[in-house]
């Protein structure tokens, strides 16, 4: 297979995705222990971590193709994505307006690890319309971008730490 496939892209943007989630969780280990809230976030990032690994090796296998314990991403998996989202959402005011990554190293980093996995998103999905992937594989890399914002934001509140949001006209050309 070329190294410029969209196969080759869509593991290598997840791999991507997945060495993102290690920075943040050496931040994670650096900014303290005995914290209930980096203790969660630790133990989400590394089954996150181990998703990725899962997905990585599914979209490596050539459309067809099985192997001895091949791994799953599931309907499950999703719905855990979608759990860990509402669950952190309880804990945080209501969006009026866009954030502006910042605060943090840890919460800045998943942000950054937000638009890495957005990529990989969209490498996913123009794949699918080239061969086989399973829709599984692409609703759990899109939830799994959106637990990285609400993350993000329930970090930065753990922490005592600002949102910046949005100004409109903060360039000062706008009325």
């Amino acid at each position: 297979m070329w190294k410029d496939s969209l196969r080759v892209e869509a593991y290598g943007t997840i791999d991507e995705v997945n060495a993102a989630v290690g920075v943040i969780r050496a931040l994670n280990r650096e900014a303290g222990e005995n914290d209930p809230a980096k203790e969660r976030l630790e133990g989400e990032l590394r089954w996150i971590q181990n998703k990725l690994f899962d997905v990585g090796s599914l979209l490596a296998t050539a459309p067809g193709q099985t192997f001895r314990h091949m791994p799953q991403v599931t309907g499950e998996d999703v719905a855990r994505l979608e759990r860990l989202i509402d669950n952190c959402q309880e804990e945080l005011e209501p969006l009026r307006e866009f954030i502006l990554p910042g605060g943090g190293a840890v919460s800045c980093f998943l942000h950054q690890a937000r638009t890495v996995c957005r990529r990989a998103e969209r490498v996913c999905v123009a794949l699918s319309k080239a061969e086989p992937v399973d829709p599984t594989i692409l609703a759990f890399v899109n939830r799994l971008s959106d637990t990285f914002f609400v993350l993000a934001r329930w970090v930065a509140k753990k922490q005592g730490e600002p949102e910046f949001l949005w100004e409109r006209h903060a360039s000062g050309q706008g009325g």
